[in-house]
C-alpha cells in the first residue's frame, strides 16, 4: 500500500539520515510515496554521517537518478546521529519548509508512511510532531523480529515515561518522526543531544511545553543487524526521564 501526500502546496522536506547504510538505503528510497517526485515544494535530502562502506556508491545511483529533486550532504568527518538530524532540520529552517520527515537509511522504519506522517501534521494544525509507533500492535512488533530483549525493554521503558509524564505513549523509542517547522521553534532543536539521545530529548521537550505528538501505527522491520550501543541507550533514557520528572 502506497500513501500520498494530499495538499501539494505546503513545503515539504523528507531527510534521510545515512551511516554505513549501503544497499538498505535503496529500499528506503522505493517506498517514498509516488506524488513526491516532480513537484517543486517537496524535496529529499540525504545527509551522510562519514560512512566508511559503499553508502556514497548507492547515493550517487540515486542522485543520478532524481536529479533535481534530491539534494545530498556528506559530513566530512562523523558528527553523531543527533548533530546530523540538526544538520537537515537546519536545512529545512533556512529553506523555509514548513514540514519535515526524518527516516533512517537503514530501512528499519517504512518510508512509505512519511506521507501519512505528514498528512496528520498538514489536517491537524496543533500537532507539532508525528511520530511512527511499532507497538500499537505488539504482536506484529515480534512478528516483525522486534528482538525479545528490545520488546521488552520498550514496553517498561514506555510505561516508566508515561507515568512520569502522564502521557499514554505506547513507543517511546523510535526514530521515526515527522515535525511541524510552524509549532517547534528552531532553538528547540539547537539544546538536544548530538549522539543517539537526541529523540529522547526532543520527547521529553516537547512533553515539557505541552505540545501534541501523534502516533501513528507502523510496521516492525529488523534485520540481522544489532547496536552496540541498546544497553547504554536504555540507561540513559532510564536517568534523562527520572531527572525530568524530578525536576518538575
Amino acid at each position: 500500500m502506497f500513501y500520498i501526500i494530499k495538499d501539494m502546496n505546503e513545503k515539504i522536506l523528507i531527510f534521510i539520515i545515512t551511516y554505513k547504510a549501503s544497499f538498505r538505503l535503496i529500499n528506503v528510497f522505493r517506498k517514498i510515496p509516488i506524488n513526491f517526485f516532480g513537484n517543486k515544494n517537496l524535496k529529499i535530502l540525504i545527509s551522510d554521517d562519514d560512512s566508511e562502506d559503499d553508502t556514497l556508491e548507492y547515493i550517487n545511483l540515486i542522485k543520478e537518478k532524481y536529479k533535481s529533486n534530491v539534494i545530498v550532504n556528506l559530513n566530512k568527518k562523523n558528527i553523531g546521529y543527533g548533530a546530523n538530524i540538526k544538520k537537515c532540520i537546519k536545512y529545512a529552517y533556512k529553506n523555509k519548509f514548513k514540514y519535515a520527515v526524518m527516516i533512517h537509511g537503514d530501512a528499519q522504519y517504512d518510508s512509505k508512511y512519511s506521507a501519512k506522517m505528514i498528512n496528520y501534521l498538514i489536517k491537524n494544525k496543533d500537532l507539532a510532531a508525528a511520530v511512527g509507533s511499532r507497538m500499537m500492535n505488539k504482536t506484529k512488533a515480534l512478528k516483525g523480529n522486534m528482538p525479545v530483549y528490545k520488546f521488552l525493554g520498550n514496553i517498561f521503558l514506555t510505561k516508566l515515561f508515561n507515568f512520569c509524564h502522564n502521557t499514554d505513549f505506547t513507543d517511546c523509542h523510535t526514530g521515526y518522526w515527522a515535525y511541524n517547522l510552524n509549532k517547534i521553534e528552531k532553538k528547540t532543536f539547537n539544546k538536544l543531544d548530538d549522539k543517539f539521545c537526541f529523540d529522547i530529548d526532543l520527547r521529553i521537550e516537547l512533553v515539557n511545553r505541552n505540545l501534541r505528538i501523534k502516533e501513528i501505527p507502523i510496521e516492525t522491520l529488523y534485520g540481522t543487524e544489532r547496536s552496540s550501543t541498546h544497553i547504554i541507550y536504555a540507561l540513559r533514557f532510564f536517568f534523562k526521564t527520572l531527572k525530568n520528572f524530578l525536576y518538575k
